[in-house]
């Protein structure tokens, strides 16, 4: 960001963009926790500019700063003058990694975070041991003990965000082609995803049932990894490159009219490869084609008009606006559009829901104060519309606010949009 290349120029002219209008200060969850201007969006850019024009150095203070931003992106849509925020912090993580040595106890835990969640089959391994920790009584002993107290705080966390887990966890594999009931009206490859295929199998499911049953035939591409989108939003920019281009070799080998995503960080990042590589000669076309054909499933599912029936479901559903969908990627009608669709259902929208949850990628596991501080917000905000069924597009969302509710002793069924969808056209019961 700092070097005088090119990408560096048009950085710093992207920071000019910003006329410290204010506008953003309500949007931004950590300026909304504690009031501070270095921890708000215009406040950050403030810091970019001074690294970028040499008058401030790199520090734990400034690298701190940056660490606590969410990248919820809830400051892009409330900016008059269409800063580029994502670019902006996107780049300086990237400068941040690649500048400021971090001390060694955080260097290890990023690094355990990443040397496990970008990858499927590690997960699953996890997942075999989460079985066994919870199903041996070793996990509720452990938590009676108060043992976790005397864990860092860090670590702790982890515990608390484990999700509960099932052999179908453990040996859940995705067909690799579902064909199209009656009509084919599309052909469309679907991103398993990392965490989303392993903790969260019955979305990925949900999803091939649904398309199926709406006259598309699904791809699902073997050896799938990682999109990279956990890399590029922690500054691990040349890891997050190397998951993209494995990731777009994979999926231009068949024709398809869509990719299909449906966990919302996954797909803004892919959205974004063709930016990614802008300036990359052998890559550039790849990116720019594969990006142009990326969907969210309920972006994809609300263009097509329905053919399978739906039977009501009576619930109250409260909509959780996932940031990297709503913000990002700027879908909202959308998923309301398939929720509202569905007979008998009665559709919640909750209180400031712009607001980020506080999961934000691994952000509740680098950040975990900040993240409970604002996931404690969303929560009382979730129960003030009294639902039945929480609805969110993002696997990390929902892992968050189970937890926060967890932790008061109440528990909040959660599916996907995709999920509900499913049960009322294929008549299955909602997730437990």
């Amino acid at each position: 960001m700092i070097d005088g290349s090119q990408d560096a120029v048009r950085e710093r002219s992207l920071l000019d963009d910003c006329v410290h209008c204010g506008f953003c200060l309500p949007a931004c969850p950590t300026y909304v926790s504690w009031g501070e201007e270095m921890d708000s969006p215009r406040g950050r850019i403030d810091l970019m500019r001074g690294l970028a024009e040499g008058k401030i150095e790199w520090s734990e203070n400034v690298a701190a700063h940056f660490d606590r931003c969410l990248g919820c992106m809830g400051c892009m849509p409330a900016c008059p003058s269409g800063v580029k925020y994502d670019v902006l912090i996107e780049g300086t993580r990237a400068e941040l990694e690649r500048r400021f040595d971090r001390p060694l106890a955080e260097q290890f835990h990023r690094g355990m975070i990443f040397a496990l969640f970008p990858y499927p089959g590690r997960l699953r391994a996890a997942a075999a041991f989460l079985w066994l920790y919870t199903e041996s009584g070793v996990r509720a002993l452990v938590r009676r003990s108060g043992l976790l107290r005397l864990l860092p705080r860090r670590l702790a966390q982890m515990d608390a965000l484990l999700p509960d887990v099932s052999l179908h966890n453990v040996a859940a594999r995705l067909p690799e082609r579902v064909p199209a009931k009656g009509e084919r009206r599309a052909r469309v490859a679907l991103l398993a995803g990392c965490v989303q295929q392993v903790f969260f199998p019955g979305v990925n499911e949900a999803t091939l049932r649904v398309l199926s049953a709406e006259g598309c035939e699904v791809l699902v591409p073997r050896g799938q990894g990682c999109c990279g989108a956990l890399s590029i939003h922690a500054g691990r920019e040349q890891e997050a490159l190397a998951f993209a281009r494995d990731t777009i070799a994979l999926f231009e080998e068949d024709p398809i009219d869509a990719i299909l995503v449906n966990a919302a960080g996954c797909g803004s990042n892919m959205k974004d490869y063709g930016r990614l590589f802008a300036n990359d000669p052998k890559w550039a076309a790849r990116a720019a084609a594969f990006s142009s054909r990326v969907r969210d499933v309920s972006e994809f599912l609300a263009a097509l008009p329905p053919v399978a029936p739906r039977r009501p479901i009576r619930a109250r559903v409260a909509y959780h606006d996932s940031c990297h969908l709503a913000h990002a990627q700027r879908i909202r009608a959308e998923p309301r559009q398939l929720l509202i669709g569905i007979p008998g259902l009665e559709f919640l929208e909750i209180p400031d829901g712009d607001q980020c949850c506080g999961s934000a990628g691994i952000y509740n596991l680098v950040q975990p104060e900040s993240s409970e501080e604002i996931g404690a917000r969303k929560a009382d905000n979730v129960l003030t519309v009294k639902p039945d069924l929480l609805a969110s597009a993002n696997p990390g969302c929902t892992l968050q606010i189970q937890k926060i509710l967890r932790q008061r002793g109440m528990k909040l069924r959660a599916a996907h949009p995709v999920e509900i969808l499913d049960a009322s056209i294929s008549g299955r019961p909602l997730p437990e």
